[in-house]
Order: structure tokens, then C-alpha cells, then sequence
């Protein structure tokens, strides 16, 4: 069992930015990988960037690639979550999830990942 906890999240104006943190403790595995997900209501969750734990492979989103950066440190079991230029359409609760059968690079879909954070909420305002 995995546990994963999202923090960092409020609110910030647009073309702001905001750093999210993952914090994984209990059993984990260095072949795991941490994704970010995000929920807007009445939205379906969607990805939005993953990592490897060990060789830092990354996936983004066609939507946050050049604005987000994941990130990671081994060493304090945490994962990042650099979001600049923020746009109003970033608004969502932001969750982390641990994928235990990556193959190769992080994958995308939610249905793979088999644990998940509670969420932090980012708010970007105009």
C-alpha cells in the first residue's frame, strides 16, 4: 500500500505560478511511476504529467507541455509539480497517483494507476 498526500495548491492569478508537492511514503517500489491528474467539475479527470521514479522518464499533456514541470527527488519521497503561466482553464483539483506496471515511459490513463492522493485545489483566476 502506497500513500500519496498533494500539497502546495491555492489560489493564483493568471500567468502566475504554483509548485505542487507529492509527498509517497508507505510501500514503494522504485519501479514505480507518479503522475498528476486534474479534475475540473463537471470534467472528467484528466492527465496532465508523469515520471518515472528511478530513470525520470516524463509525459505531459499536449495542454501544460512548456508550462508544467515534473519533477522529482528520490531522496524525500516527494514529486513536483512546477505550473507556470497559469490559465483560468488550469483550475481544477490537482491529484497524484502511483502506476506500478509502467513499462518504458509514464503512461496516461487514470484506470492505470493504482493509487491515488486526496487532491490539492488550484484556482487560477483572470
Amino acid at each position: 500500500q502506497v500513500q500519496l498526500v498533494e500539497s502546495g495548491g491555492g489560489l493564483v492569478q493568471a500567468g502566475g505560478s504554483l509548485r505542487l508537492s507529492c509527498a509517497v511514503s508507505g510501500r514503494t517500489f522504485p519501479t514505480y511511476a507518479i503522475g498528476w491528474f486534474r479534475q475540473a467539475p463537471g470534467k472528467e479527470r484528466e492527465f496532465v504529467a508523469a515520471i518515472t521514479w528511478s530513470g525520470a522518464r516524463t509525459n505531459y499533456a499536449d495542454s501544460v507541455k512548456g508550462r508544467f514541470t515534473i519533477s522529482r527527488d528520490n531522496a524525500k519521497n516527494t514529486v513536483y509539480l512546477q505550473m507556470n503561466s497559469l490559465k483560468p482553464e488550469d483550475t481544477a483539483v490537482y491529484y497524484c497517483a502511483a502506476d506500478r506496471l509502467y513499462s518504458g515511459s509514464p503512461r496516461m490513463g487514470a484506470l492505470e494507476y493504482d493509487y491515488w492522493g486526496q487532491g490539492t485545489q488550484v484556482i487560477v483566476s483572470s
